[in-house]
C-alpha cells in the first residue's frame, strides 16, 4: 500500500537522549551559557538526568548512564505492541525492551550503522513536568 503524504512510521520526536560524562557542567552549559530552560533534574536508580527545553520540538535530555558522545531520538507512537510487531514484521528487531521509562513502555532499536532510536508509548503523559508544579516534601527530624 503506499503511503500518503504525510505519513510517518512513528509518531512525534519527543526527546533527545544525550550522553554526558560531566553532569553537572553540560546542565550548567545549557542554562546558563545557552540558555535552556530546565524542565526537570532529577537523581535515582544510580543515574541523574535533567530535561531542557532548548528549542520548540523534542526535550533535550542529558544523561549520564549514556556514554558521551551519544544522541538517541526518542519517538512516541500510539500503540507501541503493534508498532514493534509491524518492525517484527519486516525484520527490525528490537535491541532491548520492552522496558519502562518515566512515560511508559519503550523499545531501543539500532540501524544498520549502529545508530540507536527508541520508540515509547506515552502512558503517563507529563510524568516529571507535573510532578515540578507540586509542593516539594519536607521531612521533619524528631528528636
Amino acid at each position: 500500500m503506499p503511503r500518503t503524504a504525510g505519513a510517518t512510521p512513528f509518531g512525534t520526536l519527543r526527546f533527545l537522549y544525550v550522553g554526558t560524562g560531566k553532569f553537572e557542567d553540560d546542565l550548567r552549559f545549557y542554562r546558563d551559557e545557552v540558555g535552556a530552560e530546565v524542565v526537570w533534574n532529577l537523581e535515582g536508580f544510580g543515574a541523574r538526568v535533567a530535561a531542557l527545553r532548548i528549542a520548540n520540538g523534542p526535550l533535550l535530555l542529558i544523561a549520564d548512564h549514556r556514554h558521551a558522545p551519544s544522541t538517541m531520538p526518542v519517538y512516541e507512537v500510539a500503540d507501541l505492541k503493534a508498532v514493534v510487531k509491524g518492525l517484527k514484521a519486516k525484520g527490525c528487531t528490537p535491541e532491548s525492551g520492552p522496558f519502562e521509562i518515566p512515560n511508559g513502555p519503550c523499545c531501543v532499536f539500532k540501524d544498520p550503522s549502529g545508530n540507536e532510536f527508541a520508540i515509547f508509548e506515552d502512558v503517563r503523559p507529563g510524568v516529571f513536568e507535573a510532578e515540578s508544579v507540586k509542593p516539594r516534601r519536607t521531612s521533619r527530624r524528631t528528636k
